[in-house]
């Protein structure tokens, strides 16, 4: 068996916690290796889902070490849900390498019932590497990122579609082995997904007591979402806007997680002057002012807020279908510390 193909089912990965950040440093056959334990540290969920992109490593080998665990998640204000997590948050943690790279995933069953992964950046049999587990089970494989983007990353356990609706989805970002071609004074990534709670199931009850919801299957079947969000929740980055200097180039990337509707991106008030289809920086086109990302796709898309232009001000983004931006998929940008006007619009 290859080295690419190798498969343990039980071995992990050992990590310490240096500066909040589940993290090893080490030279493995002359090869410097970080390995980051999502078991020991989660994605910050206050005062919204840290959507800040992880900061690219020069290490060549990568090891993620990712619990699957059954979690009661918030995914509007008052409203909880029952999820099931990569690494106990909806999206799981953002996974960032660079071509060439060699990915070794340890995935870790803490659910009571089986899950799988499914990588999307990954090229390798699938019955190898994203076979279903049990509980209790661990399963270590590895690849090469050998093509660079923004990948969806999902449970593909049957029904999948149950499996995703669920919260079993992640993005991991390959960067160009060169770069993207630009530099950028901000990275945001953007997970947008679809939520079916069953109807009656969505409050919390009185005295603070959570009732979760738990999934509504033929709702999800016809594609009749509550809930249409950027990285788990409806309207967060409303409430709590991203932020960037006047002059900065925003970089965001973009991963429809579904598992149904389509993602049609949009930043009001800013043209997009680089939009990358997949990762190769030679593809990318320019002056684009809405693109489509589909249900299991990503794309990367770049503005610049400069002065006399986009400068200091608020920018929604959105998904441009605004049946589903109703249900919760808007954000704001705020650039330039402007305080944001009442009754603004999006």
């Amino acid at each position: 068996m290859s080295v690419r193909r190798a498969v343990w089912v039980t071995a992990a990965l050992s990590a310490t916690v240096v500066a909040g950040v589940a993290m090893t440093a080490a030279r493995r056959g002359g090869a410097a290796v970080e390995a980051i334990d999502f078991g020991a540290v989660r994605t910050a969920l206050v005062p919204a889902f840290d959507a800040t992109a992880p900061k690219p490593s020069a290490a060549r080998i990568k090891e993620f070490r990712i619990p699957m665990t059954h979690e009661t998640i918030e995914i509007a204000d008052g409203v909880t849900y029952e999820g099931w997590t990569f690494g106990g948050t909806v999206p799981g943690p953002v996974l960032r390498v660079r071509q060439g790279d060699t990915v070794r995933i340890t995935l870790v069953n803490e659910s009571p019932m089986g899950h799988s992964i499914d990588l999307h950046s990954a090229r390798i049999p699938m019955n190898e590497a994203f076979r279903t587990i049990g509980p209790n089970e661990e399963l270590t494989f590895e690849f090469v990122a050998k093509d660079p983007g923004a990948f969806m990353v999902h449970c593909g356990t049957p029904p999948v579609l149950l499996h995703i609706m669920q919260g079993m989805y992640l993005a991991i970002v390959v960067d160009p082995e060169d770069g993207w071609g630009t530099e950028a004074d901000k990275e945001f990534v953007l997970i947008q997904s679809e939520f079916y709670p069953a109807a009656g199931e969505t409050e919390i009850a009185p005295g603070g007591a959570d009732v979760p919801a738990g999934p509504d299957y033929e709702a999800a079947r016809s594609r009749d979402a509550s809930y249409v969000v950027f990285n788990g929740k409806a309207f967060q980055y409303k409430d709590h806007p991203l932020t960037a200097d006047v002059g900065d180039r925003v970089r965001f990337f973009v991963v429809n997680a579904g598992p149904n509707l389509s993602s049609e991106f949009h930043v009001v008030g800013a043209v997009f002057d680089r939009v990358y289809p997949d990762g190769d920086p030679a593809h990318a086109l320019t002056g684009v002012q809405t693109y489509g990302v589909p249900a299991g796709g990503g794309a990367v898309f770049e503005t610049v807020f400069e002065e006399g232009a986009s400068g200091a001000g608020a920018y929604a983004f959105v998904t441009h279908a605004f049946a589903d931006a109703d249900k919760g998929a808007v954000g704001v940008l705020q650039v330039g510390g402007v305080e944001l006007a009442a009754g603004m619009g999006h």
